[in-house]
């Protein structure tokens, strides 16, 4: 097992990305933490988790209060003794932020995700690496999208925010990778499995397309003509988590099948 006897804390366990990364995670060996803003969904992970044979435990954390996150880490450590991984996967719904012309947005629209993704990944990694330093090792991660790298419309102020969190997965590498922390990124691209895809699609209204037609128009982006899958996410979060990916640090590692060149 690849991941075997870490303890992992996932916060935006109870959206798509978040459960499919605490799932794989516990699955290759780790003791996993999965938390989110309401505790029902979380609380469903954790239960498929241990009916799986896994171990893990739920909790009901906003990762945008910082008291309650440092709370609930330190939760963790007086049960696990340390914290080897760190995962972000919170979301902004997507109704609130997309749809609207950059022109007519108003300033708290637009700065409604920037503020969120940037402040939740800085309060999560920070309160990991507190916990990290001493022992000289850990991961922290999160999980950004192809938007961060590739000018889009109608998306408001989602893909500035996610640009601002891949310079913070450099910026907290190069204090931290000297410390024996790696940071490192996922962008995945386009999945309509998530429920956020759905949203998306929505939100946009996407040109006059059904959703069948939006999925058509994603996979025709990438080279194997495929959108990507949950699954394939979750196996690269444990990957890069795992010691196997010692060298990785200070990145973000491209998921989007060819849709971008890097």
């Amino acid at each position: 097992m690849m991941l075997k006897d870490k303890v992992a804390v996932i916060y935006g366990a109870g959206g798509a990305i978040g459960g499919a990364v605490a799932r794989a995670f516990a699955a290759e060996g780790a003791r996993v933490f999965v938390t989110g803003r309401s505790l029902a969904p979380v609380e469903v992970v954790a239960k498929d988790i241990v009916s799986a044979g896994g171990s893990a435990d739920a909790a009901e954390v906003d990762a945008l209060d910082e008291q309650a996150v440092d709370r609930h880490l330190r939760s963790v450590i007086d049960q696990s003794g340390r914290v080897d991984i760190s995962f972000n996967a919170i979301g902004v719904p997507d109704m609130e932020i997309l749809g609207a012309p950059l022109a007519e947005m108003d300033a708290g629209r637009f700065s409604l995700p920037i503020t969120t993704y940037t402040t939740s990944y800085f309060l999560t990694a920070r309160a990991a690496a507190r916990q990290m330093i001493p022992n000289g090792s850990g991961v922290i991660m999160t999980v950004t999208a192809l938007p961060a790298r590739i000018g889009s419309r109608l998306n408001g102020g989602y893909g500035p925010a996610q640009a601002a969190k891949e310079a913070l997965t450099r910026d907290l590498s190069a204090e931290l990778a000297p410390q024996g922390i790696r940071v490192v990124g996922l962008r995945p691209h386009g999945m309509p499995e998530t429920s956020t895809m759905r949203e998306a699609f929505e939100a946009k209204a996407s040109a006059g397309m059904t959703w069948e037609q939006f999925g058509g128009y994603l996979a025709g982006t990438t080279h194997p003509r495929r959108v990507m899958r949950l699954d394939e996410v979750a196996d690269m979060a444990v990957l890069m988590a795992s010691d196997k990916a010692s060298g990785m640090t200070g990145t973000t590692v491209n998921l989007t099948m060819g849709s971008l060149d890097d």
